[in-house]
């Protein structure tokens, strides 16, 4: 069975720092880009960022650019996102899916995890 897991969610403080990790079974991640959205309470899902399958390019929100990191360990079938400077509207669950490329479009992604809530509260 196809499938991504994402874990690594919590509360925090404004400030700190979370590593959210999407986990694959079923497949490799290799050949696929992996791209890591949020939605928050009663907004629409966004694209927070994505690292394509062949060079590791990675795309950023402006949201989050200079505060989030993507990175790939294709050893593990994991991509992880290092989030640092969380701030309270970075509250959200927080979802990985595959594509074969990085897109704007959700349409392109697939095999959805079933998200990990952030919560930034003082």
């Amino acid at each position: 069975q196809v499938q991504l897991v994402e874990s690594g969610g919590g509360l925090v403080q404004p400030g700190g720092s979370l590593r959210l990790s999407c986990a694959a079974s079923g497949f490799t991640l290799d050949y696929y880009a992996i791209g890591w959205f949020r939605q928050a309470p009663g907004k629409e899902r966004e694209g927070v960022s994505c690292i394509s399958s062949s060079d590791g390019s990675t795309y950023y929100a402006d949201s989050v650019k200079g505060r989030f990191t993507i990175s790939r360990d294709n050893a593990k079938n994991t991509v992880y996102l290092q989030m640092n400077s969380l701030k309270p509207e970075d509250t959200a669950v927080y979802y990985c899916a595959a594509a074969y490329l990085c897109s704007d479009y959700e349409v392109d992604f697939g095999s959805w995890g079933q998200g990990t809530q952030v919560t930034v509260s003082s």
